[in-house]
């Protein structure tokens, strides 16, 4: 576990959240490319990809440090639905409409990483978080000359429950120590069947970014902040495990109550 401890700010609503959004991710951008010339970010679904829109389409201040070089994003997924791509459950689907049917051409465009349809057609959900892993170690290096994949940037939501990625609260997966991606065929939301990144893979990470908003996050942010209770919760676990890499966006609503202390500034 970390011994450090989460950033947390909060903004008094959406549009300012996304307006401070932006430069941490172009920071985290930035940095990436100085150091490999890529850069590897995985997203959750929920209303994470909305909020990403509006702080990466809002209008450039001109400089290259305020401008996504999109060329050079390989996106891939924190977690998915074992559905096919056109579904209305997809993450897929959701950051396409919200995202990348959206970046104007002079950005230029990622490489997106989408689950292999195929797997779900036979309804293998253990073969989709395989073949998801091998696209993995295809980008960042072999399972076997790398202990985990080292993510540039993992952004991520949290339901009430405190789940984050399809990590759900007292499930196995919670466990799981060798495997990249790992399959869930009994999520408590549906569709019970996904793969996802486990949790040495997010808490591996450079950079970890929360985005919660809204009053219906109160408490179970009161939970993984502020009780002994909340500790074993997934959202929690990333913050044990990864402290000061992670940052958490919220709005004031959703921290309303919340004893921790927020960050004054990024």
């Amino acid at each position: 576990m970390a011994t450090t401890q989460p950033n947390l700010y909060s903004f008094p609503n959406t549009e300012a959240l996304a307006k401070e959004l932006r430069p941490y991710v172009l920071r985290c951008q930035n940095a990436a490319l100085a150091r490999h010339d890529t850069f590897r970010i995985a997203v959750s679904g929920g209303s994470l990809p909305a909020v990403l829109a509006k702080a990466l389409l809002a209008d450039s201040n001109g400089s290259p440090e305020d401008t996504p070089q999109f060329s050079k994003w390989q996106i891939f997924f924190a977690d998915e639905r074992a559905v096919p791509l056109d579904d209305k459950d997809s993450n897929y689907l959701l950051l396409k409409d919200e995202l990348l049917a959206k970046i104007p051409a002079a950005l230029g465009e990622p490489t997106v990483y989408p689950i292999d349809e195929k797997h779900v057609h036979d309804g293998n959900t253990q073969e989709l978080a395989d073949a998801y892993q091998e696209a993995l170690m295809r980008s960042f290096a072999a399972k076997d000359s790398v202990k985990l994949p080292i993510f540039d940037l993992i952004l991520l939501g949290c339901g009430p429950d405190g789940h984050t990625c399809s990590l759900f609260p007292g499930h196995d997966l919670l466990r799981e120590k060798d495997a990249w991606v790992a399959a869930e065929t009994n999520s408590p939301k549906p569709p019970p069947k996904r793969i996802t990144l486990t949790l040495p893979v997010v808490t591996s990470a450079a950079h970890i970014a929360f985005v919660a908003t809204g009053a219906g996050k109160k408490d179970i942010l009161k939970s993984i902040f502020d009780s002994e209770e909340g500790r074993s919760l997934p959202s929690s676990l990333v913050n044990h495990g990864a402290g000061d890499k992670v940052s958490w966006f919220t709005d004031h609503p959703a921290v309303e109550g919340v004893a921790y202390p927020r960050r004054g500034s990024l």
